[in-house]
């Protein structure tokens, strides 16, 4: 079905590779629209309970294929961004601003993690930052090379950079262009974890499959939503809708499940999600 990515299931996750090696996984329109047809389906299948996105090869992504940007500065193709309105991912009870360009990303109703094995830039870069979390390998290089391409933080960067890392910290980045390694890209919060090169996709995938065997899917879907949505509210509305989510989580058989097992000693049975 794909020509630009892999697609690949082993329950509980699901692992989506960029799969343009010989490109760095240079991304084009088609890759980003089978991007996000593979998400979907990942979050259809109730044998996923979490999601990998990697590069195959030496790299994440170097970003936007550059042939892409040619014929873009050119006029004679579209702006990837026009070409992949697709709404088949995404929760759509997050609202419309989770469905502009690749904010659909926030609204994936499983956690969602971009195993960064290599160079990261530009689009690729963008991607990533919205993952929910982010591992590396040690071998690992961030840029955000717009500025050197006269063009500017795309498809929300601007808006989830500062909010990883604060304002001054995502300046420095956006206008440098410099690069920023797996160590330091932890330091400051880019990463959330750094790994051997060799044990990126396993600890990725261990992560991955602690949250399957000890937490509620659904808890994990409902935290996704509250932590994402409540970034644009003022407090007293984000302390509302928390105290009504509270109160659903409390009548789910979730709930009945892990107090249950806790008073058992034993490792929850929870329920999955997906259509």
């Amino acid at each position: 079905m794909y020509e630009e990515i892999l697609y690949e299931v082993e329950e509980p996750v699901a692992t989506i590779t960029f799969h343009r090696p010989k490109r760095l996984n240079a991304l084009t329109n088609r890759t980003v629209q089978e991007l996000r047809h593979a998400l979907a389906e990942a979050e259809r299948d109730r044998r996923v309970v979490g999601i990998i996105l990697t590069g195959a090869g030496r790299g994440f992504s170097a970003g936007m294929d550059m042939e892409n940007l040619s014929r873009t500065a050119s006029g004679a193709a579209r702006p990837s961004s026009e070409a992949s309105l697709d709404a088949s991912a995404g929760d759509p009870e997050m609202g419309s601003d989770f469905q502009v360009t690749f904010a659909y990303l926030l609204s994936i109703r499983k956690p969602l993690i971009a195993a960064v094995n290599g160079p990261c830039a530009g689009l690729g870069f963008s991607i990533a930052l919205l993952c929910d979390l982010r591992f590396v390998s040690e071998k690992a290089v961030f840029t955000a090379a717009y500025s050197k391409r006269g063009l500017v933080a795309e498809h929300g960067t601007s808006w989830i950079l500062p909010r990883v890392i604060g304002p001054s910290r995502a300046l420095d980045l956006l206008w440098s262009s410099r690069k920023l390694d797996g160590v330091e890209a932890e330091r400051i919060g880019v990463a959330n974890r750094v790994f051997p090169h060799e044990r990126l996709l396993p600890e990725t995938r261990d992560y991955l499959e602690d949250l399957a065997r000890n937490a509620s899917p659904t808890s994990l879907r409902v935290m996704k939503q509250q932590v994402y949505r409540h970034l644009m509210l003022p407090l007293g509305e984000a302390m509302r809708d928390a105290n009504r989510l509270m109160a659903e989580s409390l009548t789910r058989p979730d709930f009945k499940e892990g107090v249950a097992s806790f008073q058992e000693r034993r490792p929850p049975s929870f329920g999955r999600i997906g259509e």
